[in-house]
C-alpha cells in the first residue's frame, strides 16, 4: 500500500526536478521526490545508530587491552592479504 501526498516546490526546485527526469536519472518526479525521501530516512536511521554506538562507548569505554587485542588483530589481517 502506499500513501500520495501533496508537496510545494518552490519554482526553481521543481525545475531542478524536471531536469533530472528530462536527463533520464529518474523516471519521473514521483520517483526521485520517492528516492530523496529514502535517502534521507536512512541517513537519519544511520545518524541515529552511530549516536547509539557512540554514546555506548561514552558509557563504557574501551580498556588499553581491548585497543592493542583490536589493533593486533588488525595488523594480522592485513598480513594475512594475499596482496
Amino acid at each position: 500500500m502506499s500513501e500520495q501526498i501533496a508537496v510545494r516546490l518552490p519554482e526553481q526546485l521543481a525545475t531542478s526536478l524536471d531536469d533530472l527526469v528530462t536527463h533520464g536519472r529518474f523516471a519521473s518526479r514521483a520517483e526521485a521526490v520517492r528516492a530523496a525521501i529514502e535517502q534521507l530516512v536512512d541517513a537519519e536511521r544511520r545518524h541515529r545508530v552511530g549516536a547509539a554506538i557512540a554514546d555506548g562507548y561514552r558509557r563504557s569505554p574501551q580498556t588499553n587491552e581491548e585497543v592493542a587485542a583490536a589493533a593486533a588483530a588488525a595488523q594480522r589481517s592485513i598480513e594475512e592479504e594475499p596482496w
